[in-house]
């Protein structure tokens, strides 16, 4: 088990760096579907939630207070850039001190020096720019394992992330993520959702300097070309009585 870990390790590294070029004529075009179970999360442990509502192209789920170690914010015009920065190279040119990249920080380069198994997905927290060449600020996330929670490892230029219990609005869609996606994908969310409860919840909970924020949660390994899960959330608050 642990050397197919190892591997998976590897193989979503490698996904990670060459997803933004070579790989692009690779994406699928399944777009909106859902209620699809990403399948690497038969083979490592993904987060658990509840599907609270199904729409035509969305879903609404409940996620059960999930824990992410996150990077710092990364300055990037590229989704794909700031994703491969996040999970791989230290960001010593946007920080003053030298920062413990994810991937580094899973193979035992915390301060409990402490190997932690891959899971799934890695997310990418998005917040775009005012304008199409100026750089947006994207978030990295590593869900950390339940056997982990109570007890985070701690890293230089990390930090962990208690969501609490949250709701998600969620949009699927198939092939290897490329830049041009992530804004089309979640604006297909956001309008598949246009004028129900859940937009309301939506608007309310993203006012202000977070209007526009949205996750990319990526699942695969680069090696399955087929029947690759991707998704768009736009988290929210709401009450039981509002449901």
């Amino acid at each position: 088990m642990a050397s197919f870990l190892d591997l998976f390790k590897v193989s979503f590294l490698w996904s990670l760096l060459s997803i933004g070029s070579n790989l692009g004529t690779l994406k699928g075009s399944s777009s909106g579907h859902v209620g699809v179970f990403p399948p690497t999360c038969n083979r490592i442990e993904c987060p658990s939630f509840d599907v609270i509502h199904s729409g035509n192209g969305f879903e609404i789920r409940q996620y059960n207070s999930p824990v992410w170690m996150s990077t710092s914010p990364i300055d990037d015009i590229s989704f794909v850039g700031a994703t491969r920065t996040g999970f791989l190279q230290s960001m010593v040119n946007l920080l003053p001190f030298q920062t413990c990249r994810l991937f580094d920080y899973i193979q035992g380069k915390n301060e409990y020096q402490q190997q932690i198994e891959m899971t799934g997905p890695v997310i990418t927290e998005v917040k775009p720019s005012d304008g199409p060449f100026c750089a947006s600020s994207f978030v990295v996330s590593f869900f950390v394992p339940k056997e982990n929670q109570a007890n985070t490892p701690p890293a230089k230029g990390l930090h962990v992330q208690r969501w609490g219990q949250t709701h998600v609005a969620v949009r699927q869609f198939s092939g290897f993520v490329a830049d041009e996606d992530v804004g089309k994908e979640a604006a297909s969310l956001y309008n598949s959702i246009a004028g129900t409860i859940w937009s309301d919840a939506i608007d309310k909970s993203h006012a202000g300097e977070n209007t526009t924020l949205y996750i990319v949660a990526q699942y695969n390994s680069p090696f399955e070309f087929e029947n690759r899960v991707n998704e768009i959330w736009l988290t929210f608050d709401m009450n039981e009585d509002e449901i």
